[in-house]
């Protein structure tokens, strides 16, 4: 996988991603379960169906707006309805709107159910780290430790090691902050990336 450098560039990758490839996905599943009685009527139906969720998504993820409470509750309502990457998405942007308004608790119960929404193993790191940093806000380091071991991927090591560094020094352990820092600068990491961890081991006592 493609190292990037922050959550944000993984969203607009993976939303280009559905976008461009559904009628693809479609297929795969296809050849996958091995539907050869009636694929033809199938891949018909999936294909309208995909590109009927990938268009409401659109719809919803665009109209959000937080002074407009009525395009949250849109957004909720599509997330609740739609199990699948596009529910996940929806989730993602929603808990973004929330995290804006200082509504955490919010923020967390649509990122937890984004992540019962996607199978796609980047788009539930995604997921993972925000959902980190938002329990790093609240305050709950020991949550956060245990949210970033759900993220998977060499790609993923560096922003993990950011926010694990972040929780670790929060609970006091400066050694783990240092540790957990070095292993990122030591990673297939962007080059601001890097510095940036590199300047917060500096900042470090001791």
């Amino acid at each position: 996988m493609e190292v990037y450098s922050n959550e944000n560039e993984q969203v607009d990758a993976l939303k280009s991603f559905f976008a461009q490839n559904g009628k693809a996905l479609v297929v795969g599943v296809i050849i996958g379960v091995g539907a050869l009685a009636g694929w033809r009527y199938w891949a018909t139906h999936q294909e309208g169906s995909h590109q009927e969720a990938s268009t409401a998504y659109q719809q919803v993820s665009t109209a959000l707006d937080t002074s407009k409470p009525e395009t949250l509750d849109a957004a909720a309502k599509f997330a609740s309805e739609n199990s699948n990457t596009y529910g996940a998405l929806a989730s993602l942007d929603l808990a973004k709107r929330y995290v804006d308004g200082n509504q955490l608790d919010k923020a967390v119960a649509q990122l937890q159910s984004g992540l019962k929404d996607t199978k796609d193993a980047n788009l539930q790191a995604v997921l993972n780290l925000r959902l980190a940093r938002i329990q790093l806000q609240q305050k709950q380091p020991d949550e956060v430790l245990k949210t970033l071991d759900a993220v998977k991927g060499d790609g993923w090591t560096a922003i993990v090691a950011d926010v694990r560094g972040e929780a670790l020094l929060s609970k006091g352990d400066t050694k783990g902050a240092r540790d957990a820092w070095s292993k990122g600068i030591a990673s297939d990491a962007s080059p601001a990336l890097k510095e940036m961890l590199q300047m917060k081991m500096n900042n470090l006592p001791g």
